[in-house]
């Protein structure tokens, strides 16, 4: 699944063609994604003019003139292409600009998600009311997150996907930070001194930062808007490298949680 870094680096292709642009066409070519897309999207959208486009968590935000925002998410394997050379069974959203710039969302698995919200209630978006502070913004600091994680006697790696916690999170990027911060992915949350927080805060931005810079990492379906792979996968330090070596020079292993891949080092990781 695509996460925060993927969406930002989605939502900067997206800016570079439709910021300032008129959509002269917004054509649904199904009903549903995950949920159903609104009827009205079309009457809506056709005809505005796109002010702004942002991300929270792994949503993107594109806004227009008219005080309408499009929320999208690319589910497990969704992706915007710019000026795609055919149209395909799996384009579900075509939408196309006065400089006769064409876009498409698509989504072969169908568990993205399309809505629209008015632009001064975006905040109160539904998914987004239940959302801890975004990992790379002010709110994010050592202080708030061992208040949020005072008690808890989960996993921190658990902790750090629940996006009541932090928001954009997801299991590549806290593998990683965890790595980078030195702590076990099973150590318990609410026991992590605060100077440990405050290394894992420093790392949570810093691999975040670094994915952003290359463009994200590469799983099954994901690539940018222009076409491009992300290739922050040939910087991981731990995820997916069962048996390989860590850069503290032990040796990285493998375990299951809740059906997830879990990477990370014994030897650096306590």
């Amino acid at each position: 699944m695509p996460e925060l870094p993927e969406v930002e680096t989605t939502v900067a292709g997206l800016r570079a063609v439709l910021e300032g642009a008129m959509l002269v066409r917004v054509e649904p070519r199904r009903a549903d994604l995950r949920f159903p897309i609104p009827v009205d999207l079309r009457q809506r959208l056709t005809g505005a003019t796109v002010t702004t486009l942002s991300r929270r968590a792994k949503y993107g935000l594109i806004g227009t003139d008219r005080g309408d925002t499009l929320i999208f998410h690319l589910g497990m394997s969704g992706r915007w292409r710019i000026d795609p050379a055919e149209i395909g069974a799996h384009d579900h959203l075509l939408i196309e600009t006065g400089a006769g710039r064409l876009l498409s969302l698509n989504d072969p698995r169908r568990f993205g998600s399309l809505d629209l919200v008015r632009s001064e209630a975006w905040e109160d978006y539904a998914p987004f009311t239940r959302m801890g502070p975004e990992p790379l913004g002010p709110d994010f600091t050592p202080a708030t997150l061992a208040r949020a994680l005072e008690g808890k006697a989960t996993s921190i790696k658990a902790a750090l996907l629940d996006q009541r916690i932090v928001a954009g999170l997801g299991n590549i990027y806290v593998c990683e930070a965890l790595n980078m911060a030195g702590i076990a992915p099973t150590r318990t949350a609410g026991k992590i001194t605060r100077p440990r927080l405050a290394l894992l805060v420093e790392s949570i931005r810093a691999v975040l930062s670094a994915a952003i810079v290359a463009g994200g990492s590469t799983l099954r379906d994901y690539a940018r808007p222009d076409g491009e792979l992300g290739y922050f996968s040939k910087q991981w330090r731990v995820y997916g490298r069962e048996g390989e070596t860590c850069p503290c020079g032990g040796v990285v292993e493998r375990r299951v949680d809740g059906g997830r891949s879990t990477f990370y080092c014994p030897k650096c990781q306590k």
